[in-house]
């Protein structure tokens, strides 16, 4: 059953004969109600199942990245829906059923604020990550001192993530971020992006800052 709790003209929840009512994204949304078919899939429909769970079981990993720092530009689809959507197109690589991601391609970040014009990584001793970067220009509206910069390294041996957001301003040019012993002797994918101190939910696009082998 229905419930209209606003007159006529409002919204409804739950079902009402062949559709449902929902409360979605701050908007009263009307679905149909989903039908069962006995219809074989297709390989088309296959091999997009499965892009879809080999792109949300990673990215869910690091979630929190993407809902803090992938700017969304539709009120219809949260940070999450854009991201999915940007990575079923440019991160897959492969033929179905043996898919995989190109980690060359991966973005936890997307926004206006401006990158530093050079970036790197390097390996330290005793499972330490060198993160640098540059700052030898003024601040402006899409560039400032204060903008702090997040980390994420994906290790696809033990298939784990590290990440830690606001490690250091960038100002300071440079952080060394501690992995795990157990990723010595390893490759690792490493990437940053820079987020606002003064204005809340502005980021800059991500950034692959390369691939290494841990010490």
């Amino acid at each position: 059953m229905g419930i209209i709790r606003q007159g006529i003209l409002g919204g409804f929840r739950k079902k009402t004969g062949t559709v449902v009512g929902v409360f979605w994204r701050d908007l009263n949304v009307i679905r149909a109600l989903p039908r069962a078919s006995n219809k074989a899939a297709t390989q088309l429909q296959i091999n997009q199942r499965l892009k879809f769970g080999l792109i949300m079981g990673f990215l869910s990993s690091f979630s929190d990245l993407i809902e803090m720092y992938y700017n969304h530009r539709s009120a219809s689809k949260s940070p999450m829906n854009e991201a999915v959507s940007y990575h079923l197109k440019e991160a897959v690589i492969g033929e179905g059923p043996d898919f995989t991601i190109d980690y060359t391609k991966i973005k936890f970040g997307r926004g206006k604020l401006v990158l530093p014009a050079a970036m790197q990584v390097g390996a330290t001793a005793t499972a330490t990550v060198s993160f640098e970067w540059n700052h030898t220009v003024g601040d402006n509206r899409f560039r400032d001192a204060t903008d702090m910069a997040n980390l994420l390294v994906y290790n696809p041996v033990k298939k784990q993530f590290v990440t830690l957001m606001e490690a250091a301003p960038r100002s300071a040019e440079s952080y060394s971020l501690q992995l795990p012993m157990e990723f010595s002797g390893d490759d690792i994918h490493c990437y940053m992006n820079f987020s606002s101190a003064l204005k809340k939910g502005v980021a800059s696009n991500s950034f692959y800052v390369g691939k290494m082998k841990v010490v």
